[in-house]
């Protein structure tokens, strides 16, 4: 069995101080130092200093290198088969990054063959138009992801030739690109020797160190951020960053961590302290608001419905959409919806059957949705933006890009009774 070193890492000024229950209050500016992975009554057999800490052999410590190792093997035992793991192509790697954004792998994963088969170059990604890219992304979320992959993509046909960058620095000048994405794709796809932090190596790094500071606040992010490249394997940074990306994904849960499982829970100190669910220090979350929303499916005479599109600086910016909005406290549901279309159109409608109710999460808010026929009563539905609105048969509803709720309601239309189904 190889040595079990200890990690070490010492704060810089401009890092928060992180208290640990085994660093002394006299070391403030110092993270556990020489204590992790340390077990003081199984130390493996391995011979250790005057302070209790392993050594090799002949004496000379290289914690950083035992670490990678067994992390390294671990990774080519039970990595996932992902087909962007079979591949060094950047512009792949770039798909598949900006579609596992904020995303699992077990969701991203149809999106990402879709959007390969549909887009095999950057070319053909910078020719279509948004809202055929936009169609194909529905039910992902966080639509500017899309929206701004769309832009790049043009920007780099437009400026480069449609020649991809290289480096972190020139990925980073890219619409929508930030550091961790332009970390990713420079390591996995061109070797560049850059950490990748997201969410599950951000909990990977507060575990192995126990860092006691609000991982979303800046100074503990910056701290995560050295961390993770203090210890990136340099011959191998794609390799490692995968690895550790893979750690945090299967085993170093946010829930239940398998501890038992991780190939370095020697090396980790919330797994020593039995308090791995503690880390990464999280801020108590408010209370999530909930709002409720009336929309009107307006008919004209011939049976087509009136849509509208919302701005591409909005959330869900854009996506088709009936119209409609939040109620007020207390007000009913078909009033809201007349004084919102009246808002958002200029005309009246009359409100009629209610063809739907749905209730839909966001990442800060839930709404229950209730969609309701019109007719029009007096006006003509124009935006009061310059944006666009067009009147569409029920059949080519299927054919524009809505929110995930508003494209319940257009399943629910197609059993509803009328002259659409």
């Amino acid at each position: 069995m190889e040595p079990v070193y200890p990690l070490q890492a010492v704060l810089t000024p401009e890092d928060p101080p992180v208290k640990n229950s085994r660093m002394p209050d006299e070391e403030p500016h110092r993270i556990a130092d020489g204590e992790i992975g340390r077990h003081s009554a199984d130390n493996g057999g391995h011979p250790t200093n005057e302070g209790g800490h392993p050594t090799d052999e002949g004496g000379m410590a290289e914690p950083h290198g035992a670490f990678r190792r067994a992390l390294a093997e671990w990774f080519e035992r039970v990595k996932r088969p992902l087909p962007w793991r079979e591949t060094s192509d950047p512009w792949l790697i770039w798909m598949s990054e900006v579609l596992l954004q904020q995303t699992r792998v077990e969701q991203g994963l149809p999106y990402f063959e879709a959007f390969a088969s549909a887009y095999p170059a950057v070319e053909d990604l910078a020719s279509a138009e948004l809202d055929d890219v936009l169609r194909l992304w529905e039910g992902l979320g966080y639509y500017a992801r899309a929206r701004n992959f769309h832009a790049a993509a043009r920007q780099v046909v437009r400026d480069r030739g449609g020649e991809l960058p290289c480096t972190r620095e020139d990925w980073e000048r890219l619409p929508g690109i930030g550091p961790y994405t332009a970390a990713a794709i420079s390591s996995l796809a061109h070797g560049e020797a850059e950490a990748v932090v997201d969410g599950n190596v951000t909990r990977v790094i507060t575990r192995l160190f126990r860092v006691d500071a609000d991982a979303a606040r800046a100074p503990a992010r910056r701290l995560v951020d050295r961390l993770a490249q203090e210890l990136l394997d340099t011959s191998d940074p794609g390799r490692h960053n995968e690895a550790m990306m893979e750690l945090g994904a299967t085993v170093c849960l946010p829930r239940s961590p398998r501890c038992d499982a991780c190939p370095v829970s020697a090396w980790c100190q919330a797994a020593a302290a039995g308090d791995a669910e503690r880390y990464p220090v999280k801020k108590k979350k408010a209370p999530t608001p909930h709002y409720t929303i009336a929309v009107g499916l307006l008919r004209d005479a011939s049976g087509r419905f009136f849509v509208q599109r919302r701005p591409e600086s909005a959330m869900l910016g854009g996506l088709w959409e009936f119209p409609g909005g939040k109620c007020e406290e207390g007000e009913p549901l078909a009033e809201a919806l007349v004084r919102e279309f009246r808002e958002e159109t200029g005309a009246n409608v009359v409100v009629g059957e209610r063809v739907a109710c749905v209730k839909h999460a966001y990442s800060h808010f839930r709404i229950t949705l209730h969609a309701f026929l019109c007719q029009l009563d007096s006006g003509s539905p124009m935006p009061a933006t310059d944006l666009p609105s067009r009147w569409v048969e029920a059949s080519g509803l299927s054919y524009l890009a809505f929110p995930r709720a508003n494209r319940r309601i257009i399943d629910a239309l197609t059993s509803f009774p009328g002259p659409w189904t």
